[in-house]
Formats: structure tokens, C-alpha cells, sequence
């Protein structure tokens, strides 16, 4: 018997999901965020699986109050087996939870209960942990509460942004969410209840959380780049200019915060408050990225500088 699956998703990481559950199972309706104000013309926008749905065709709904009476008459009109949930970005109430017979099941980027809500991929690299993952959990009214169903475990790599992973993670998780279902539909699974003494929990970030403060030792300083990469992006700051840095390096030796140690052909070598950190790209605003090294000459910056 064909599963029917009502997805629930917004931002690009739900893609691939919403992809892999139209080819293996019945998909009868999505939900996503309803369009937003987006650019400097404020031209409303609409979310990467909201512009997937009418492109496969599947019925569409983008509400704004998941309590309102008529979302549940949609979804009983669609009557799903299971809600999938994918970076949704909205909690669902108890009557929605209820309603599906296999309930909802919803893919989070971590190894639950490390690292509950918004930001996981970011915490993990600024946590330095050595692996992250995907985790498909049976969903309850808490936040990245509920039983866990399936994880996979993903190694973090020495120069992993947050970027990197996140395009890991997207594609593998699809292919787990599948694979969850299938045996979730033919109770194959005995859902695991999380250990809430060992849970950690993630905010979400904003553009002055990748302030770059030359105090900090470098690994750490390597970690806040790689972890703001893509965004909102790791900068310091010279004038009135954010200066941005995208890829760094940290090395051995020592100098003073902030004082430029060295320019080699790699980068600008800088002190910090422990170890050396090498900038190897770097971008001005409205300018293009640049290695470290073409930076440096173009701002005439020299041994004995400061970047403060």
C-alpha cells in the first residue's frame, strides 16, 4: 500500500528530502513559510520548496497560524500517513501531531540530544566536536524532544565550514529519512527515548556573532570562520569597513592580538591570544574574495601593523 506523506519544509536543506520522498512514496501536499520581503526591494520571496511544490505540481499551503481550524481541514482533506518535517521552522500543535497514523517524523541536523534547535551545524564546529550528524526523531511537542528512530554519524573535518556540512548533511539525510520510513511503516523500529541529562541546546545566530576578536586563541578564531561560513560571516573590522574572512588557518607561534606577524604568498599572519592565525581569504565590502596575500597589498598593510 503507497504511503501518503504530507512534508513540512522551508529552506534548501529540506530539498533533497522532499525530492526522495516524491520518488518512493506518495506525496499529497507540502507545507512551507509563506513568501518573505527579500533583497533591497523587499521583493517577496518565496522559500526553495514552496518553488519545488508547484514545479512537481503537489497541493501548496503556506499558513501563517498552525492553530487556525482550517489547517486541519487541509490536512484531513490530504490525509496523510505520516507528516514529514524538514527545517520547517514552525512548532507543530498537539492536533497536528495526533493526526497522522504513523506521526510526524522530523530530520534534525545533529546527534540528538546534542544540539537542540535552530543553529546545529554551526554549534558543532564552534563546540569543536569531532563528528556531527543526522538524526530522525519521532516528533512531541518539545523542542527536538521526541524518540529517536534512526541517526548516521558524519566526521567533521580539520577545514569543514559550516557550509560544507550542511551540504553533507542535506544529502545524506534524505536518503536516512527514506530509509526511516520504510521501516517505520512496517514497525521495524523501536524508537529510542532521548537522554534529556546529556541534551545541549543551540540559538540562533546573528550578523555580530562573527565578530572576530583577535583576544581569542586561533583554533578557536579558525572555528568561529569556518562555523559563520557562509553566514552571517566571520569579519573584523578596519575604519567604518567590515571586512570579512571566509577561510583561515591557524599556525603555531605567537605575537600580540591583532599585530600582523608576517605576509607570506598564503596570507595575513596575525597574533591572538594564543598561536598565530592565518587569513587566506578575505573580502571588503563590495568587493570580490581575495587570498589574504592580494588583500594585504592592496591595503599596503606591512609587518608591524595592527588589524584592530
Amino acid at each position: 500500500m503507497t504511503c501518503r506523506i504530507v512534508f513540512m519544509g522551508s529552506p534548501q536543506f529540506a530539498i533533497p528530502t522532499l525530492r526522495a520522498l516524491q520518488r518512493h512514496f506518495d506525496v499529497v501536499g507540502v507545507f512551507s513559510q509563506a513568501d518573505r520581503p527579500s533583497g533591497r526591494g523587499k521583493i517577496l520571496k518565496a522559500t526553495p520548496v514552496k518553488k519545488l511544490a508547484l514545479e512537481m505540481g503537489i497541493e501548496y499551503a503556506e499558513p501563517e497560524d498552525l492553530k487556525n481550524p482550517n489547517v486541519l481541514n487541509v490536512l484531513n482533506k490530504w490525509k496523510p500517513d505520516a507528516i514529514v518535517v524538514v527545517a520547517y521552522g514552525k512548532f507543530l500543535p498537539l492536533e497536528i501531531l495526533d493526526l497522522p497514523p504513523l506521526g510526524c517524523l522530523n530530520l534534525h541536523a545533529s546527534l540528538l540530544p546534542r544540539h537542540r534547535g535552530p543553529s546545529p551545524i554551526a554549534t558543532a564546529i564552534l563546540s569543536a566536536d569531532k563528528e556531527t550528524g543526522n538524526t530522525v526523531m519521532l516528533m512531541d511537542t518539545g523542542m527536538d524532544t521526541g524518540k529517536i528512530l534512526a541517526q548516521q554519524v558524519v566526521r567533521i573535518g580539520e577545514k569543514d565550514s559550516a557550509g560544507d556540512l550542511h551540504d553533507k548533511l542535506m544529502e545524506l539525510g534524505s536518503s536516512l529519512v527514506v530509509e526511516t520510513l520504510d521501516k517505520w511503516k512496517t514497525n521495524d523500529i523501536n524508537p529510542i527515548p532521548q537522554d534529556n541529562s546529556k541534551a545541549t541546546y543551540t540559538r540562533l545566530f546573528r550578523k555580530g556573532d562573527g565578530f572576530l576578536d583577535w583576544n581569542l586563541d586561533a583554533k578557536q578564531l579558525d572555528r568561529l570562520v569556518r562555523a559563520m561560513n557562509p553566514w552571517p560571516g566571520a569579519f573584523f573590522v578596519i575604519g567604518r569597513e567590515q571586512i570579512k574572512v571566509w577561510n583561515a588557518t591557524p599556525i603555531e607561534g605567537q605575537a600580540e592580538p591583532g599585530l600582523i606577524a608576517d605576509i607570506t604568498s598564503n596570507g595575513v599572519i596575525l597574533g591572538t591570544g594564543a598561536g598565530l592565525l592565518r587569513l587566506d581569504e578575505i573580502q571588503a565590502p563590495s568587493k570580490k574574495k581575495v587570498s589574504g596575500a592580494d588583500f594585504a597589498r592592496g591595503r599596503r598593510l606591512k609587518f608591524g601593523d595592527y588589524l584592530i
